[in-house]
């Protein structure tokens, strides 16, 4: 419901491939996740085997968060770190500008990005606050490796 329904929407809107996990049943606190996001079904309904799936089947990921990652985005970074996944966070509380993480991309030629972070609930306005980070990171004219 937050920065992973962000990235989802983000690549929608510019026309990006996009996909990963979602937990049996399509669980979300929201409800079902909509059908229009082409995500596989795990064969568990919990967040922890989704989270190492989408980690696992990722070139690397990105956090975005408000503060110090905490709950599910805390698990996200240590089984990044645990699998020797490239990780970088984003403080959206310290900078809503993509130039880092821009820069981080575009180094690590990444060809499919994990993007993570805390749910609505738990961070009130961060999906669009994510959904207006991404769109920025990853238009046309940033320069970083497309697939």
């Amino acid at each position: 419901t937050g920065v992973d329904r962000a990235a989802l929407d983000a690549a929608f809107e510019l026309a990006l491939e996009c996909g990963g996990w979602v937990p049996a049943g399509r669980r979300a606190e929201d409800g079902p996740v909509d059908a229009r996001y082409p995500l596989r079904e795990t064969a568990a309904g919990d967040y922890e085997t989704r989270t190492r799936l989408n980690v696992r089947d990722s070139d690397a990921t990105l956090i975005l968060t408000r503060g110090r990652p905490s709950g599910g985005t805390a698990l996200t970074v240590r089984i990044a770190e645990a699998i020797g996944r490239p990780i970088y966070v984003v403080d959206l509380d310290e900078t809503d500008h993509p130039a880092s993480a821009r820069a981080w991309l575009a180094a690590g030629r990444f060809r499919v990005l994990n993007v993570a972070g805390p749910r609505e609930s738990g961070a009130p306005g961060i999906r669009d606050q994510a959904k207006r980070f991404l769109t920025a990171l990853l238009a046309p004219e940033a320069p970083i490796t497309r697939r």
